[in-house]
């Protein structure tokens, strides 16, 4: 059987410090290199080790200031809920309103972006076919929360006053109330979470560190014949939101 790579037996040790009470939340670890002296091996080994820590949420780099023992954070949760669309507007700023916290967003649209094969996939159109990409950075009191990049098919919406989704009348309205504009009913909305490590870009617009863990959800729209509308991928950091699913129950009828 191979050995276990060095830096994991030092990652392991320095996990079991830190949750011994050694260092505190908060507390500045030694350097890499007075750990390095102090296990017997050379900075690289010390490096990976506390990298592999980071990675976990254990510990955090500071630019300039070095390595720490991350502080617990509140762990919210968010709905995602029929009955949010149901109601008109943004789901996400009535998710954000029931926490009492005032939901905002930055966006940016781009026209007649050409569909990639995986999204003209899931939006049954043919690769290259015309969409509207919208980016959205999610704040919640200032604070980022989630991102989101949207594709529409342009099929469904040139020349509409919502074909670019925050201008117009309707901007900020949310996808359901939009379509709804413009004669189409969307019936159902298909989620699909996967877990993820955020990348550099991503942690630098949620203000988190590369590799902490993400959930990813894949959602879809569809409208009462079962045509995919609208399709987006929504990133959420995993330490600080916690994904909840509300699932009506339909009654029967007496």
């Amino acid at each position: 059987m191979p050995r276990e790579a060095p830096y994991l037996h030092i990652a392991d040790d320095l996990r079991r410090r830190v949750r011994a009470g050694e260092w505190v939340a908060g507390e500045r670890l030694p350097s890499r290199a007075q750990l390095a002296a102090e296990y017997g091996v050379g900075r690289n080994i010390t490096q990976r080790a506390m990298e592999r820590l980071i990675i976990e949420g254990i510990l955090e780099g500071r630019a300039g200031s070095g390595t720490f023992v991350r502080a617990p954070r509140e762990r919210l949760r968010m709905v995602r809920s029929r009955h949010r669309e149901a109601r008109g507007g943004s789901p996400f700023r009535a998710d954000m309103l029931e926490q009492g916290r005032r939901g905002t967003w930055d966006s940016r649209s781009q026209a007649r972006v050409p569909a990639p094969e995986g999204i003209a996939h899931r939006l049954a159109i043919s690769p290259g076919e015309p969409c509207v990409r919208t980016n959205y950075e999610f704040l919640a009191d200032g604070q980022p929360v989630q991102l989101s990049i949207s594709w529409e098919p342009m099929a469904i919406t040139d020349g509409s006053p919502i074909v670019l989704p925050e201008m117009g009348p309707l901007a900020g309205a949310g996808v359901v109330e939009r379509m709804r504009t413009i004669g189409v009913n969307i019936d159902v909305a298909v989620e699909v979470p996967r877990p993820g490590r955020a990348v550099q870009e991503e942690a630098n617009l949620l203000g988190i560190t590369v590799g902490d863990p993400l959930i990813r959800i894949e959602r879809t729209y569809y409208d009462v014949d079962g045509r995919p509308v609208e399709t987006a991928d929504i990133i959420v950091p995993d330490q600080r939101w916690e994904i909840a699913y509300e699932i009506p129950i339909d009654q029967p009828d007496i």
